[in-house]
């Protein structure tokens, strides 16, 4: 991966274009009045700019290098818990102030939490950009926070947990196997939290929290939209320059992960469960950890093994042996640490989870021996990086990919390079990758009902 430190803004911000990614960009990549704009402030903001003038309206978002891996031991939870208490508000914003403003103004409000990194994000009409930036410039530093807004809060996130995790037997099952895989680094807590420690979670956890992530030199301000990228940099400079940094930002230390040596299982029954299901988990590099090409064989091989009707699972499962309805593989290869490689298939009644298991194992055993196809290959690169273009389209899944690849170590450098990196996979890295599917790396994991058991 390329790396190199984030220009200063001032007069220094570098100009980088990204062709597959950025509206407007021609095919050569050549620099345009679209090209994404990097810089940072001196408090150390980073800004990434991405013009897209299709349409007079922007989206913007904070984002911060920390999510639920970054939760100290025994408040799992917490980040999650924070960005609930980010929308309580501040002395000169207080709570429904702005999302109202925002309303009115016909645009949208959220925020996210994952492992890596917690975002919040408006989408409106570009003469309010202005305005979203005073407010997240406010709430940066002067959060509110009391023992009256807290502890109410907290129930309110227990009670989401209660309804998306606790009563759903296919979520059980998900957080025990992300346990199951990673022994040891935090990844294996689920990023709302474990209850109980959610329960432990109080006004001095939050702030805490608060005082040391959210912070300047932690942030990350993505601007997609119709906008002038000098001008919204000078912008930027007027609101969110005179916050003070810290010092400056969090060091993300995390336990890795041994390496793993035994295959492991986890069966949920439960008679709320409708339909078995299959899945898998392979503990794998990511694009921050992987060596060179790794990342982008690991990518290329989810897509040929499981995305869509063409793909080898489910033609041989779902359409040659009949033995399953549906059938997938996925790799989730933006994360700061090592990551996962998702497979999973629903067998037809009367077939058993231990006859998927045994089928998908044989035709990975097969792959493993005989390789792809150059033909299969091409096609799966050539719609990898179809897709990446087809992206330009939305504002927000640009500023969501630029958001999280920067919050988990990549640059915008490895972003435009992307597409080339894909198209360069050769048949012989995917095949290798194909070690990494080895049932020791695994975790696999049984959805039942209670009859089947």
């Amino acid at each position: 991966m390329a790396s190199g430190p984030l220009a200063s803004s001032g007069g220094s911000v570098s100009l980088i274009p990204s062709h597959a990614l950025t509206p407007g960009s021609d095919a050569s990549g050549a620099a345009s009045d679209t090209a994404v704009v990097q810089g940072r402030l001196e408090n150390g903001m980073d800004i990434v700019i991405i013009p897209d003038h299709r349409a007079p309206v922007v989206t913007h978002m904070v984002w911060y290098r920390n999510g639920s891996a970054d939760d100290p031991a025994g408040k799992s939870g917490i980040a999650h818990f924070l960005e609930h208490l980010m929308f309580k508000g501040t002395h000169d914003n207080p709570a429904g102030k702005f999302t109202n403003i925002v309303s009115d103004f016909g645009g949208q409000e959220n925020a996210f939490t994952s492992n890596d990194f917690t975002a919040y994000f408006q989408r409106i009409a570009k003469e309010h950009l202005s305005v979203c930036m005073e407010y997240e410039a406010d709430r940066m530093k002067n959060l509110v926070l009391t023992d009256e807004i807290v502890a109410p809060e907290r129930d309110v996130v227990l009670e989401e947990r209660r309804m998306r995790t606790d009563s759903d037997p296919a979520e059980i099952l998900d957080e025990a196997i992300q346990a199951a895989i990673y022994t040891s680094h935090p990844y294996g807590k689920p990023v709302i939290g474990w209850a109980h420690e959610i329960e432990t979670l109080d006004r001095s956890d939050a702030f805490n929290y608060y005082e040391r992530f959210y912070t300047p030199e932690n942030a990350i301000l993505i601007v997609a939209g119709d906008v002038d990228p000098q001008a919204t940099i000078a912008l930027a400079e007027t609101i969110y320059g005179p916050i003070k940094p810290f010092g400056k930002a969090p060091i993300r230390r995390r336990p890795q992960e041994p390496e793993p040596k035994t295959h492991r299982l986890v069966t949920m029954v439960d008679d709320k469960v409708e339909q078995p299901r299959y899945q898998s988990l392979h503990l794998v590099p990511s694009y921050t950890t992987g060596k060179p090409g790794e990342a982008e064989a690991l990518e290329v091989l989810a897509f040929l093994l499981g995305s869509g009707q063409t793909s080898v699972l489910y033609k041989a499962m779902v359409m040659d042996e009949k033995i399953a309805v549906a059938a997938g593989a996925h790799y989730m290869g933006t994360a700061l640490d090592e990551t996962r490689f998702f497979i999973y298939a629903v067998p037809v009644p009367g077939v058993s989870l231990e006859q998927i298991d045994q089928a998908i194992a044989k035709i990975i055993g097969k792959l493993a021996a005989t390789g792809f196809d150059a033909a299969d290959l091409a096609r799966a690169k050539t719609r990898l990086v179809a897709e990446a273009i087809y992206a330009r389209d939305s504002q927000m899944t640009l500023a969501n990919w630029y958001g999280a690849s920067l919050a988990t170590g990549q640059t915008l450098a490895d972003i435009a390079a992307w597409p080339d990196r894909i198209e360069a996979v050769t048949v012989e890295q995917v095949q290798d990758a194909l070690r990494y599917l080895d049932k020791r790396r695994a975790v696999a994991g049984y959805l039942l009902p209670a009859e089947a058991a």
